[in-house]
């Protein structure tokens, strides 16, 4: 049950919620003082830089994002230098991030942006939208973080903030539902550059404050007038929220057969890639979704390669 807030918070778009700017300012001050160094937040990442961020983010925490990375923008600097590449390289480069079709997205985008752009990562919404691999979330990034746009920037960690001191629930639905962008956008500060930085902030402190578990209210901005622990945290209602396994899965299987491709440029026979997973159906299942995704190029003769088109 969605908490009742205090008497200092009022209504938007029928959603309970507190007034704005005492979120805005607390939230952008703290974000101000404690906001890590990222290399993607500083000004020479440039837009290719933070679309690149939000391509390797997904899913996957900074500390193992920052490395790849760093090799990533020192190999491709540019959108161009990326689609210049065989989408096998992208991916090989991709390494172990896991959920490596994003590697051919982000391909897919640069080689769009190189074709229709001239090589720029486009500034305005609808055109980033357009690029192929670039969903809603994603547009709303690149163009609040890099060209500092209003837009409402709705991910997992702002959704958490969101649920908890606004509508008073400990977590938000699983998937982003319309009730979600329609406070969000409600919420956006009037001022461009303030909506930039509230986008920027109020996900920093899901990151790092008001995280998933042990989350650290004594060191939250926003404490005083949280909905949800002004009444009392209550439990989540709902279904089990049950953590990602990977031990045993497709998901593993895939990996294994993807690290001994990226380990050569040559072709690899069936029987190497035979050795990674003793189960010979699940095996030749992850083989064959890697072929469907278009990660693995099969060839003449059971050999296998990364793609090369």
């Amino acid at each position: 049950m969605t908490a009742q807030p205090p008497e200092a918070h009022g209504r938007i778009g029928g959603e309970m919620t507190a007034p704005t700017e005492t979120l805005h300012t607390p939230v952008i001050h703290w974000f101000e003082e404690h906001a890590r160094d990222l290399p993607w937040r500083r000004p020479e990442a440039g837009p290719w830089g933070v679309m690149v961020s939000e391509f390797m983010l997904q899913q996957t925490p900074v500390n193992r994002v920052l490395p790849v990375y760093e090799q990533w923008l020192k190999r491709w600097p540019r959108p161009a230098h990326l689609a210049k590449e065989s989408p096998g390289e992208a991916v090989r480069a991709w390494g172990r991030l896991g959920y490596p079709r994003r590697a051919l997205r982000l391909h897919g985008a640069a080689t769009a942006i190189a074709e229709r752009h001239g090589g720029d990562v486009p500034t305005d919404h609808a055109k980033l939208l357009a690029l192929p691999g670039i969903g809603e979330y994603t547009a709303a990034a690149v163009a609040s973080f890099a060209y500092g746009q209003r837009h409402a920037v709705l991910d997992t960690n702002v959704r958490r903030v969101l649920a908890r001191a606004v509508t008073g629930v400990q977590y938000p639905p699983t998937a982003t539902t319309a009730a979600e962008r329609k406070l969000a956008r409600a919420l956006l500060p009037e001022d461009e550059h303030t909506a930039s930085r509230w986008a920027a902030a109020s996900m920093e402190l899901g990151a790092l404050i008001c995280t998933a578990k042990n989350e650290s209210c004594v060191r939250c901005p926003i404490a005083a007038q949280c909905a949800w622990r002004l009444a009392g945290k209550p439990a989540y209602e709902g279904p089990p929220r049950r953590g990602q396994t990977y031990a045993g899965t497709d998901r593993q299987v895939r990996g294994r057969l993807l690290a001994v491709l990226r380990d050569t440029s040559d072709p690899v026979p069936q029987p190497v890639l035979d050795r990674v997973w003793d189960e010979p159906v699940q095996r030749a299942r992850a083989l064959d979704g890697l072929v469907a995704d278009g990660l693995v190029e099969p060839l003449p003769g059971g050999l296998y390669r990364l793609p090369l088109l």
